[in-house]
Order: structure tokens, then sequence, then C-alpha cells
């Protein structure tokens, strides 16, 4: 069985959604792992939206080869404004490294995919990826949605195969029992 569920990280992450995560994936026999770009470092240590709570990470999502991610069950794009953060790109002429990383994710059917929040505007260089498929997403991105071709479903949490996605960082729970009902049919 994968037992790796792979969060991504970064600064101004929603600290209830992520801590949430840390502890409930694990009382569920998963290992949590945050990935993140390191820009070089040994590790980096993030610092939360609302509470500017420190979070330590050293895993790269960068060096994760595709026999890696053999591995991981599931793969989550968090709330807050990580997702904003990490579509930095130093070339504007190339996708940024962390939307070809979901890019490679949502290419693989074995993965389970988990996008709450603002963390579809992680998906914004690669819609293709999300474009016909049926997903929640905040108030605050409908416009996005649509721009991207999502079929928008009015919940709180909604399941399209392989993609879970949910209206806010509030709903951190919802999206974590639908990702582990998933996994825990593979």
């Amino acid at each position: 069985m994968k037992n790796k569920i792979g969060i991504l990280i970064e600064s101004d992450y929603y600290e209830n959604g992520i801590f949430y995560y840390q502890f409930r994936f694990r009382e569920a026999g998963f290992e949590p792992h945050f990935l993140s770009r390191l820009w070089g470092n040994d590790s980096i240590t993030f610092q939360g939206h609302e509470f500017r709570a420190p979070f330590y990470c050293n895993e790269s999502f960068e060096s994760l080869t595709d026999k890696d991610l053999d591995e991981y069950a599931a793969v989550i794009v968090p709330a807050g404004m990580v997702s904003d953060r990490l579509r930095y790109t130093e070339d504007v002429k190339k996708i940024p490294p962390a939307s070809e990383f979901m890019k490679k994710v949502f290419a693989r059917k074995d993965i389970v995919k988990g996008v709450i929040c603002h963390g579809l505007w992680l998906l914004s260089p690669v819609s293709e990826v999300v474009k016909g498929r049926k997903m929640t997403v905040h108030n605050n991105l409908l416009g996005d949605a649509k721009n991207y071709g999502v079929d928008y479903q009015d919940a709180d949490v909604f399941v399209d195969g392989d993609l879970v996605s949910a209206r806010t960082g509030g709903h951190c729970y919802l999206l974590a029992k639908e990702i582990l009902k998933l996994v825990s049919k593979k």
C-alpha cells in the first residue's frame, strides 16, 4: 500500500489546515510529507498566514522522481497563499516548477489529488489538468475556475474520480476525510 501523502507548503500557509493534515493523516496510518521549493537550501522554515507560526520543511518536490511518486497515495495543494507563492517562476517563458509538478501528479491516476481554497491558483499555468473536471472552489476563485474550464459544483467538498476539492481552508477536515476514503480503497 502506498503510504505517503504529499502536502505542498510555502509561507502564508493556513495553519489550521496544515496542522490538521500533519496529525490526521498520521493517525490514519499515512506519512505526511511536506514538499516545497527549497531554492538551493537544505531546509526552509515558512511562516503561517494568520498566526505567523513557523513550519520547518526539508523536502523538495523538485527532487522527486517518477519512482518516488510511486510511493505517494495523494498530493494536496493546501489553503492559504501557498499556491500563489509556489507559482513563481524565474523565467516567465516557462511554467513554474510547482505547476509542472502538479501536471505530473494529475497525469497519474494512481495518485489522489486534493485542491482546497486558493490552491486552484497553482493550476492556472496548467489549467488543462482541470478543464472539464467537476470541482468546488473558494467563492473568490469562481471566475478563475470558469476561465480554466472547471465544471463548478456548489458544495463544501466534491469528489470527481481521483480529484477531491474543498471550498475553504475551514473545510480541511472534509477534504482529508474524502482523500482518506479514496486512498483506503486502493
